[in-house]
């Protein structure tokens, strides 16, 4: 599973982060969720968290002098809360970072001007710690309370190493799809989600059904993130395996705490992809 260090086993394995974005809407708790574009090949067409693949640049020389609150981390560790904040200004236009002249967060006018730097983020030709220093910001890495980690069963060849994070969304920051790897977006109550994927309207993948779920039971942000705070991560590395009645299950760990510890393999078909939800 995990080294000392905290970077797993196995050189297969592919770091990658998501951060559940939350806000108390009318109704209660919503997550922000994309739609995966068609033609990627993780969950395509599906409902996911704004996330991705950790960058080599990431851990760039500069990049630690520009964090607050992720003092003490190694670096694996690090790399992903780093990578968690970047993937989701890049797919969703929502940048946790402050001010290193004020110490607060950036306000909707700041981030407007900062909307040019998601593509060239996104594509590799500028890397954070250049864009942080260039602008004079500071990443909130105190802003991010670890939810889950899941890893890509070792019978598939492609293998994702997923750390999940809530956060609280600025109320002024609007998020926005980035029309490339997502081709729509959505302020959306986890009850929804679940019951637009049980009728066939909404496409989600195991995984990230078993995230929206379980940040379901909370009725709002402060409870969701008080209870993460307050909770284990436990490891998830489903394990194919037989029910009592000889069908074939993907199998949890039951003090993971989510709602299900076997899932159908034919209904978790895509869980081998859990790279951005």
């Amino acid at each position: 599973m995990a080294d000392g260090q905290g970077k797993p086993e196995g050189s297969a394995l592919i770091p990658a982060a998501t951060i559940l974005l939350l806000r108390d809407g009318t109704e209660g708790l919503e997550v922000f969720m994309v739609v995966r574009h068609h033609q990627i090949d993780f969950a395509s067409g599906a409902l996911v968290f704004p996330g991705g693949k950790v960058d080599k640049l990431d851990m760039a020389p500069g990049v630690r002098e520009r964090a607050d609150g992720m003092e003490g981390l190694d670096d694996w560790e690090f790399s992903m809360r780093v990578a968690a904040i970047r993937e989701a200004f890049e797919e969703s236009g929502v940048l946790l970072a402050r001010s290193e002249q004020t110490g607060s967060l950036i306000d909707a006018g700041r981030l407007k001007k900062l909307e040019h730097y998601r593509d060239p983020l996104n594509r590799g030709e500028i890397g954070i710690a250049d864009f942080l220093a260039r602008e004079g910001l500071r990443l909130c890495g105190d802003a991010l309370t670890p939810f889950a980690h899941w890893i890509t069963p070792n019978m598939m060849p492609k293998r994702f190493d997923t750390r999940f994070y809530l956060a609280s969304a600025p109320e002024d920051h609007l998020a926005v799809h980035d029309g490339s790897e997502s081709v729509d977006s959505v302020w959306i109550r986890p009850q929804l989600a679940l019951q637009e994927a049980d009728a066939g309207t909404r496409t989600i993948i195991f995984p990230t059904r078993m995230n929206v779920e379980k940040v379901g039971r909370s009725p709002n942000v402060a409870h969701a993130i008080e209870t993460a705070r307050k909770t284990p991560v436990v490891t998830v590395e489903p394990q194919v395996t037989k029910n009592e009645k000889g069908e074939p299950v993907l199998r949890i760990p039951a003090e993971a705490g989510y709602s299900v510890t076997d899932e159908p393999l034919s209904s978790a078909a895509n869980v081998a992809k859990p790279k951005a939800g």
